[in-house]
């Protein structure tokens, strides 16, 4: 089965009222069996523009990517950053092809 992944740049203005959507998206993703890939303080913007964070997290399949965005419970938490955050995501199909060799 093909992994799904949310690639996610953020730019947070009010920590404070972040805060309430950090702490209610870890039993979400949890529900879906997602995974913290990557989202460490650096980065490096060789070429075009990111957000002052970034994150890719993957999940079992492309299915479970998307039911996780549409499931009422991430909706729900969307608000709760609405007015502390802009995000850039993007739900994209792992790789099906040869890897390089």
């Amino acid at each position: 089965m093909v992994k799904g992944y949310w690639v996610v740049g953020i730019d947070v203005h009010d920590q404070e009222k972040f805060q309430a959507y950090v702490a209610a998206t870890p039993e979400i993703l949890k529900k879906y069996s997602a995974r913290l890939l990557a989202g460490g303080d650096n980065h490096l913007v060789p070429e075009g523009s990111a957000r002052s964070r970034n994150m890719i997290i993957e999940f079992p399949s492309y299915q479970s990517a998307l039911d996780c965005w549409n499931s009422t419970e991430y909706q729900q938490a969307i608000k709760l950053r609405l007015h502390a955050s802009k995000i850039d995501l993007v739900i994209i199909e792992g790789f099906k092809g040869p890897q390089p060799s």
